[in-house]
Formats: C-alpha cells, structure tokens, sequence
C-alpha cells in the first residue's frame, strides 16, 4: 500500500523530477565553459528542448496518429523537462561562477523564477506562454555564453547579436507550432509577443546596467594580502599574509586587515577567460566614508588573456589607506563586477605571523 501511495506521488511530481535529473547531469558533468564536451551538453539540452516542444504539441494536436501521439503527450513533456532542467542549471552554474553574487542577484532571480514557474503553472494556455518564455531565456542565456566561448569577443555588440539571435530562433520556432496549432497559438499570440519581448527588453536593461554577470569571465580567488612580490623564471607570485584558521569563521567573513609597518596592502586575483578571451579587467579600491558611501581611492587595470587553464593571475598595491572598511572590487572596462572582497584595516595591531605561499 505504501509503494502504490510512493509511485502515485512520483506521477505526480514526475515533470519536476525530470527537471531536476538534468540539475544532477550538470553537477555531475559540467566543469569549463570552454570545454567541448560541457558545451556539447548544452547544445543538447537546446535541441532537445525544441524537438521536445515540437513533439508535445504535436502530441497534444493529434498529428502524429493515435499511437505515436499518446506517446508524445506523455513523454515530451519529461524530455522537455529534462532539458530546461540541464539548461538552466547550467546557467546558473556558469552565470553563478561568473559574477558577485551581490551584484548579479536579479538575474540569477530570473533563472530561479522560472525554475519554480515550472511547478506552479497548471492551465494548458499559460502552460503554453509559459513553455516559450523558459524555451527563450534558457536560449538567451545559453547564445550570450557560448557566442562569446567561440568569437573569442566580449562587449554590447556581441550580447546584442546574441540576443537578437535567440529572438530568430524563438520566432522560428512559434512559426513551427503555427502549423501545428494554429488556433491555439493564435489565441496567445498576443501574450507570447508580449512576454518575449518584454523579456527581452528587460535582459537587455540588466546586461547595460551592469547587473548580468561578465559572461564567460569568472573570478576563481580573490585575496587582500600583506604584500605580493612577481618572479619572471618561472613566472609565479610570493604571496604574504596573515594565515586564518578554518575555525575562525568570523574573520573569514568579517576580515580585519593588520598592515605591516614594511609594507602596504594588496588585491591579488586569479580570473578564468575561455582560450580566445583577451580583455582587460580593473581593480578598484574603494573605502567607506564617514556617510557610509564608498568612495574609489583609485583603479587600475591589467590585460587577461585565456591562455592560463587555472585562471590568470595578477595583483596590485596601494600604500595610502586609512583605517576603516575597505574593498577590492574586480570589475570589467563596462563595469560588471566578478567579484569583491570587503575588509576593515585596523592599523593598530601588527599582523600575527605572517606566512608566504606562492602561486
């Protein structure tokens, strides 16, 4: 009795299942952008979520025959969900290395939304709009990582271009179900064009106020340190700086910087770009005022390239602080931010036992 209640449960819930078994592939199997193999995968969860979309409705319109129709309503919609599972997790995979997590919050909230718009719509008609708009987002988001992956560019005319092309695909698409469902998608034709467009107005708002994250960049660390010292031969970085223990959760969160009387402070980083990428990344050191606005005391910059498979690695130093909150932003020429890390100086204390660890 209790397995035939389990099993009933599991139909009910089996389109959501679905969706999260292509969260458990990506976890499994996505490791670089760049990488053939993960960007194979996500070329699959996209043509998979067109032929399944083409074949539900197919289904649902009873074009396929009695037989291969009832198949089609009850299993396009698992591979459906299957693919808009892998294809956002992915998103949120690699959106999620690339950006401050503070900063690009918004559009992370837009993938989350529309993961949770899978549970929620019911009608057949919203399930519809619905459908498109999630076919659409994952398809933008999918164009704006990769194109850049294989151009080797970066900037609005890529992400425009992106953009555009992922409108081409959808209306492609919506052409298709026109012949399939004409009347239905004539009934929500007016929702569909509102929504995409919409859509795609406000990714376009996000991506030139800075809020989308710096596709395909990623920061992989980040650390304000007492001093960084460079060796040409071989080509490494002498970092110094005050060792934490993992138990000490607070200063992991809340860092207290201890200068050293010999040296200044500085912002080392590594940042991953796919092989084509060469661009150029700032660091901008900013400090709190007496208002609580932060203020830049200064930014400087140094050109990446994608050339370094465990990221790119670079730093810089400033001697005139003050004691306060600070931060070290990474920011790209447009001003995306990757990441930051925020700290308080306190000049008052030494630092205690400073360590060396090269990179």
């Amino acid at each position: 009795m209790q397995l035939a209640h389990l099993i009933r449960h599991i139909k009910h819930h089996w389109l959501t299942i679905a969706f999260f078994l292509g969260f458990i592939t990506d976890f499994l199997l996505l490791n670089r952008v760049d990488d053939v193999f993960d960007n194979a995968i996500l070329l699959f969860y996209v043509v998979l979520a067109t032929l399944s979309l083409a074949l539900l409705y197919l289904g649902l319109a009873g074009r396929l025959g009695e037989w291969l129709s009832w198949y089609a309503r009850t299993y396009a919609p698992l591979l459906m969900q299957y693919s808009f599972g892998g294809l956002f997790s992915g998103m949120l995979i690699f959106y999620g290395h690339s950006g401050d997590i503070f900063a690009s919050w918004p559009f992370l909230l837009l993938i989350i939304g529309a993961i949770a718009g899978n549970e929620l719509v019911k009608n057949r008609g919203q399930q519809l709009v619905f459908n498109i708009l999630a076919y659409f987002v994952g398809l933008f988001s999918y164009l704006v990582l990769v194109i850049p992956v294989f151009t080797g560019m970066m900037g609005p005319f890529i992400f425009l271009a992106s953009g555009f092309l992922a409108l081409v695909i959808v209306y492609g698409l919506i052409q298709i179900l026109s012949l399939i469902i004409p009347n239905y998608i004539l009934l929500e034709m007016r929702a569909i064009v509102f929504m995409v467009l919409g859509l795609f107005v406000f990714l376009n708002t996000l991506y030139f106020t800075n809020i989308i994250p710096p596709i395909p960049l990623s920061l992989q660390e980040i650390s304000v340190v007492q001093n960084v010292t460079r060796f040409s031969n071989p080509a490494s970085y002498e970092l110094t700086y005050e060792p934490r223990a993992w138990w000490q959760l607070r200063q992991k969160l809340f860092p207290v910087f201890h200068p050293d009387n010999d040296q200044g402070m500085a912002c080392f980083t590594r940042v991953y770009a796919p092989t084509k990428i060469k661009t150029e990344i700032f660091h901008h050191w900013e400090y709190r005022d007496d208002n609580g606005s932060w203020r830049e005391q200064f930014k400087l910059s140094y050109p990446i390239t994608g050339e370094a498979s465990q990221g790119y690695r670079g730093y810089t130093a400033t001697t005139a602080f003050r004691d306060g909150v600070w931060r070290c932003s990474v920011k790209t020429a447009r001003g995306q931010v990757l990441g930051r890390q925020q700290f308080t100086v306190d000049s008052s204390q030494q630092p205690n036992g400073l360590v060396k660890r090269v990179e």
